[in-house]
């Protein structure tokens, strides 16, 4: 059993004040808010469910087309090849139709049901539903409080939020939900959504997103816990991940939630995706990145500790983060060569959790939501950055890195906060 520390441990670190706020879910802040938008139909993803069912389940997109043909095909669809409809929605920002079919005879393998579906010519592409997991550890630690502001330190915030605070940047967090009541997140929180069967129930307290909007976006100079790394950015708490087991800080999601989340981002504008997740390879979440990208809108994705490697931290345009410990040296040596990667602190990260609480993480989720913060920052001062152009700047910026036993790394970079504000802001200076 996870410990959460609580109020208690609040009122035992100076500077960490806690205070109530009730009913902040339906104050001004929160512009749109959706938990039911998941439908009753899919109880593969409902909450503390594992995805058992979804191994029988099948993914197929149809070519931009008139409702009407949509549904037909769909029918002939579910007919031709023995199917069940599990679900069928839009998805506006590629312009095609998404069905989530069931394989109703037990004896035929989804490999083989995908294959012939490729092969019908209406059909865009055809694929398995994909599980995805958060990445935070679990935490091991005899004496956490020695961190407690470290990271933010090594990432050079004090200076850079002189400069930037990431004022009216929008950043998505696709994760489970939020704690909308929590007094370090008032007013943060732009919009929020359910993807997830069921989720609406214990949005407000799921854990792991909690923490990922927390360490992005928690309010600076209120008076309460902690400051975020862009505490003035608008967060999109959009679940499409749902905790494993039901109450802990892990969490996993598929490759239906994850598109519909991806797809209600894009065409609500958000500027930053933040993935603190990651997983097998998947077409069409592929598909529902590159359209992000192809519209500014920058991506910024957890990668696993040692590896090079997960999905969607692999894709090109994305901005892949590992974790580093608080003192800026990588946890571990990458596994194999890679491309020039970038870290952040993800080592006993202290942020919110519900219930105006805070805790201490571990993991590279927590490094991801650092550096969408700092995108948040970087698009405050230049909005018309280019994802290309926001991820070059971070990684020109960028700190040499090293092994715990002072090996350098030449392949990987910490982020420095002060460093990339520096480029776009004349006259900074970081010591």
């Amino acid at each position: 059993m996870l410990r959460l520390l609580a109020r208690p441990l609040a009122r035992s670190l100076a500077g960490l004040a806690l205070a109530a706020c009730l009913g902040c879910a339906s104050g001004g802040a929160v512009s749109s808010v959706n938990m039911g938008s998941a439908g009753s139909a899919v109880s593969a993803r409902s909450e503390g469910t594992p995805p058992l069912a979804a191994r029988r389940q099948v993914m197929v997109t149809l070519a931009p087309a008139p409702l009407t043909l949509w549904s037909l095909a769909t029918r002939d669809l579910a007919s031709l090849y023995d199917l069940r409809i599990v679900y069928a929605w839009s998805l506006g920002s590629l312009g095609e139709r998404c069905i989530v079919f069931e394989i109703r005879k037990n004896g035929r393998s989804p490999e083989d049901v995908i294959r012939r579906l490729a092969r019908d010519p209406r059909v865009r592409s055809a694929e398995a539903i994909q599980t995805f997991e958060v990445l935070a550890d679990v935490p091991r630690r005899s004496d956490p409080y020695a961190h407690l502001q470290r990271g933010a330190h090594t990432l050079g915030l004090d200076q850079a939020h002189r400069w930037a605070t990431g004022k009216g940047v929008k950043v998505a967090v696709i994760d489970t939900g939020v704690d909308l009541d929590h007094p370090d997140l008032r007013g943060r929180i732009a919009k929020a959504n359910n993807f997830v069967d069921r989720g609406e129930q214990s949005f407000t307290s799921d854990i792991h997103g909690t923490a990922v909007a927390g360490v992005l976006a928690a309010g600076a100079g209120n008076e309460v816990g902690i400051a975020g790394t862009a505490p003035e950015a608008e967060i999109f708490a959009l679940k499409a991940c749902w905790p494993q087991p039901p109450g802990s800080r892990q969490a996993v999601c598929d490759s239906y939630t994850l598109a519909k989340a991806i797809d209600f981002a894009i065409l609500e504008h958000a500027q930053i995706l933040n993935f603190s997740l990651s997983g097998p390879p998947d077409p069409l979440l592929g598909r529902l990145v590159k359209a992000a990208l192809d519209r500014g809108i920058t991506v910024v994705a957890a990668a696993p500790d040692g590896r090079a490697s997960g999905f969607p931290a692999a894709l090109g345009g994305v901005i892949a983060v590992l974790g580093s410990d608080q003192d800026g040296n990588l946890r571990s040596p990458l596994a194999s060569p890679h491309e020039p990667m970038l870290a952040a602190p993800g080592v006993d990260i202290l942020t919110t959790v519900p219930h105006g609480s805070y805790d201490f993480f571990t993991g590279s989720s927590l490094a991801a939501a650092e550096v969408s913060g700092i995108a948040a920052l970087l698009l405050e001062r230049n909005a018309k950055l280019t994802p290309a152009q926001l991820a070059a700047l971070i990684r020109k910026t960028a700190r040499p890195m090293h092994l715990p036993g002072g090996e350098a790394d030449a392949t990987v970079s910490l982020v420095d906060a002060c460093a990339a504000v520096g480029q776009v802001v004349s006259g900074v200076t970081c010591p």
